[in-house]
């Protein structure tokens, strides 16, 4: 290829000439790559954010003529996992003759309607609101992008002067408009009138930039951002004091953890009085610097810029009036602080609605925060799901570094609200969040189970996420919690050591389901262990070891939660994995039979004390999980083979042959036990499940 690597202070350069050069002349393909590795440096664009496209000759199935065809991200997509599943084809000759039947602004949404006429490729995905951006332009490859830098640029006061004052001549500038297709035309007048440009800032927005290769397209990309990165942090170098100065000093590290950890759970009974949330929380020195400064006042409810960002956080954040060296120990009263805040909030966004809705704007949406800010303490984020309400937070970033960056310049301006109205509950908008699929039966839920290194807990754990839930697995054992967390796609689940009969080591690991989730639904007690003996062998270590983990973990593991749940007030889950055991009496098992009982007692007891804060307690009873359970691995398997006169290897079948429908019992029937109960038998309390294949001495009633 014949190209040098240029060495970049501001972006990634990710451009792998090896990896470029077994994609050979496949322009889709390397448009694809170039997608990819500009999606991957959040400084160039975050989640969902920005567009790319390249045009090609292609052979017309219907006339065998050869045609050109534009190749662009579909609506939805993201550029940084872009494959060819998310991108539409289409012909570009029919694209750009809708301009003899577009009939104005007015007539936007019609058109994207047409686009579908346009399509060249049936597999195609739905053409998003940026293709005759892209289409109308001339170029072979083209990039639309959001970086931080050129926003920064795009949303300073006199915009466009600044552009020429650090490109000249180079880049054109359009002002705010709304994406569509008379957007396009502005960026082909901007073309025409200004031939031989670069690329194109749009005020406000973002940036558009063009290349006759993927290489050229991606290589003029990173030039322009560098470009306005050097710029951007010369003039805030040059600026006396970032964002006004520092008004407050934040809390060290641990106690912020600490603040957030308490705080977070309470946070999210109050953004979920209509919805349930997933939380997410950032301290980062970004985040802090904003948050902690004399500007952050007059800047956060001036509201983002970049469409892009606004519709992932709403037009501005919430700004909690609370000191950071605040008692956060007493819930109510935290709440009485907190809920009027909300309140304002609330209706201070309705207020927005009523005040900009059309005759036929969607109905208004959820009215509670998307990000909550606390000085001194850190950011917070909430949303349907981890991975939104984690990309919500990141476009705050953004944000936070375009106001930075802005300021600097000259002022930081925000779209008129109207705009951003007519943005938020555009129809096109509010069409493809109807297309979105139906949520799991445990979305917006999290988990926590214990003895999730293997086993039966890792089977109850991976049937969580399955349906939908965030999972933290906590086990004593770190390598079977690394090995098991491999499984789970990324903003599914995480992990925490934890020995359950330690109150501190439980703690920890709700603090870091709060702070990984916002906070915990359902409590699954799998952790365990068996030890069978006659009364006579069995030592006074061995009863306590059995009923620390068993019993006094679950009480514990029960006090925790409730105290979490309660803060929360959504109601919640508590499940006890408990045995045959504690039902049937049989030889050589007193301690373990014992402590299973105790278990399942706790759970009728507390299902009693708790129905009032709709916390529902209930029990799954195993019996006879051998395959692939991690308590037959030890002493326990011979134990209960001489307590019934048979091998080890004869137990699968002893198990089986011994349960009414004569069935082995795996891990994954007990995980859909539980599944059950926090899934499907929502008024289901003080219930005990048993998985056993049917052993009628165990029959609860």
């Amino acid at each position: 290829m014949g190209n040098t690597v240029k060495q970049f202070n501001y972006v990634d350069y990710l451009w792998d000439e090896k990896k470029a050069a077994e994609l050979g002349n496949d322009q889709v393909e390397l448009f694809l790559y170039r997608s990819n590795i500009l999606g991957a440096d959040l400084r160039i664009t975050n989640y969902g954010g920005g567009n790319t496209s390249c045009k090609t000759i292609e052979k017309d199935p219907l006339t065998n003529a050869e045609v050109e065809v534009m190749w662009i991200k579909g609506s939805g997509g993201d550029i940084g996992t872009l494959t060819k599943k998310g991108i539409a084809g289409l012909y570009t000759e029919r694209l750009r003759n809708l301009k003899d039947v577009y009939g104005g602004l007015e007539d936007e949404d019609r058109m994207v309607g047409l686009f579908n006429h346009c399509i060249y490729d049936l597999e195609s995905k739905a053409p998003s609101i940026d293709t005759p951006l892209h289409g109308l332009l001339p170029f072979k490859h083209i990039d639309h992008l959001h970086p931080d830098a050129l926003i920064a640029v795009a949303a300073a006061k006199d915009s466009e002067k600044v552009t020429k004052e650090i490109w000249g001549d180079t880049m054109g500038w359009v002002p705010w408009q709304r994406p569509g297709f008379d957007l396009g035309l502005q960026l082909e007048k901007c073309l025409n009138d200004n031939p031989g440009i670069r690329g194109i800032v749009l005020g406000s927005h973002g940036l558009f930039t063009w290349g006759d290769t993927s290489y050229e397209c991606y290589m003029n990309s990173l030039e322009v951002i560098e470009t306005a990165s050097e710029y951007v942090a010369k003039r805030i170098e040059e600026n006396a004091s970032v964002f006004g100065g520092k008004k407050i000093e934040s809390l060290p590290q641990k106690e912020r953890k600490e603040k957030a950890a308490q705080l977070i759970p309470i946070l999210r009974g109050l953004c979920s009085a209509e919805n349930r949330m997933i939380g997410h929380f950032n301290d980062s020195d970004t985040v802090l610097e904003f948050i902690n400064s004399n500007d952050m006042q007059r800047l956060a409810p001036m509201g983002t810029s970049c469409p892009d960002h606004f519709l992932r956080t709403k037009i501005q954040p919430l700004v909690l009036e609370l000191d950071a060296n605040a008692d956060l120990s007493n819930t109510d009263a935290v709440l009485k602080q907190l809920k009027p805040a909300f309140e304002k909030y609330k209706k201070e966004y309705a207020d927005y609605y009523s005040s900009h809705k059309h005759p036929n704007s969607p109905a208004m949406r959820d009215a509670s925060p998307v990000i909550i800010i606390y000085p001194g303490v850190g950011m917070f984020s909430f949303a349907k799901n981890k991975q939104t309400t984690r990309v919500a937070n990141e476009f705050y970033v953004n944000a936070i570094n375009v106001m930075r960056g802005a300021e600097a310049i000259t002022e930081y301006t925000s779209l008129p609200r109207q705009e951003a109205f007519d943005i938020e509950y555009w129809l096109l908008e509010e069409a493809k969040l109807q297309r979105q699929p139906q949520e799991q039966p445990l979305s917006r839920k999290v988990a926590l189970v214990t003895g999730a290194g293997g086993g039966i807990g890792k089977a109850i754990a991976d049937k969580l996420a399955e349906e939908g839930a965030n999972v933290v697995l906590t086990d004593i054992a770190e390598d079977r919690l690394q090995e098991a967390l491999k499984t789970f796609g990324k903003d599914t689940a995480s992990y925490a050591v934890c020995d359950v009969t330690q109150n501190e080591s439980i703690a920890d690991a709700f603090k870091k389901a709060c702070l990984d989730f916002g906070g915990v639904d359902i409590v699954v007690h799998s952790a365990g262990l068996a030890i069978s003996k006659p009364l006579e062998e069995t030592t006074e270590k061995d009863w306590d070891l059995l009923q620390n983990v068993l019993v006094k973990g679950q009480f514990e593991l029960a006090k925790q939660a409730v105290a979490i749940m309660r803060k929360q007030d959504l109601g919640g889950d508590f499940i006890s994995i408990a045995s045959k055991n504690g039902l049937v009496s049989g030889p050589n098992n007193v301690g373990y039979g014992t402590a299973k009982a105790a278990q399942q007692h706790m759970a009728r007891l507390l299902a009693a004390e708790l129905g009032g804060d709709k916390i529902r307690v209930n029990t799954v009873n195993p019996d006879g999980v051998i395959v692939g359970s991690k308590i037959w691995e030890g002493d326990w398997a011979e134990g209960r083979a001489k307590a019934y006169g048979i091998t080890v290897e004869e137990l699968p079948a002893h198990y089986a042959k011994r349960n009414l429908l004569n069935e082995i019992i795996y891990p994954e029937d007990i995980a859909n036990g539980v599944f059950a109960l926090v899934g499907i038998l929502d008024k289901s309390t003080g219930n005990i499940i048993n998985v056993d294949g049917g052993m009628a001495n165990a029959f609860v009633r």
